[in-house]
């Protein structure tokens, strides 16, 4: 993470107050004694720098405020996770408005959709119905998502994927 006061061992060190003022290129000895009298740590934060840059602060509240700016960050992010929706090629209108209407309320949530039809004995020879199925759950998610992968039949299953537009 970062080297402190004594942990820098580097013979020359370039030196920033805590106000963010230089003070110049000077042995960390010196610098450590300055940090002292202000009551402040010796906090090494570029060590690629020749000479490597070091800055005067009170440490623990620097941890404390980076703890707080990740929390924070954590909180607001997003995870995109994958819902799968799954239907057969003999739907019924009701039942695939139904799952139309979940699918956009998964995308409205910004999450993908994985829609699939399984195919279950002699409806294997009837695939296209399964396909047409796919194209036109696609088509009317169309002005709220868009079609990543086209319909691809893997083993007994066909799927689509669907992922949510990014407009926001």
């Amino acid at each position: 993470m970062h080297e402190l006061n004594e942990e820098i061992r580097d013979k020359e060190i370039r030196l920033i107050g805590s106000e963010g003022e230089q003070l110049g290129i000077m042995p960390p000895a010196e610098a450590l004694k300055i940090a002292d009298e202000q009551g402040l740590d010796l906090v090494k934060i570029s060590p690629q720098a020749v000479p490597p840059v070091c800055k005067l602060m009170n440490y623990g509240k620097f941890r404390f405020e980076q703890s707080k700016r990740e929390k924070e960050a954590r909180k607001n992010q997003h995870v995109v996770e994958i819902k799968e929706i799954r239907m057969s090629p003999g739907i019924d209108i009701g039942d695939f408005n139904t799952k139309l209407k979940n699918a956009q309320k998964f995308i409205a949530d910004g999450n993908r959709v994985k829609v699939s039809v399984r195919f279950r004995g002699r409806e294997m020879a009837h695939t296209d119905i399964g396909r047409d199925l796919l194209d036109r759950f696609a088509a009317q998610c169309a002005e709220t998502a868009n079609l990543d992968k086209p319909a691809k039949l893997e083993g007994r299953m066909m799927s689509i994927f669907l992922s949510p537009k990014s407009g926001k």
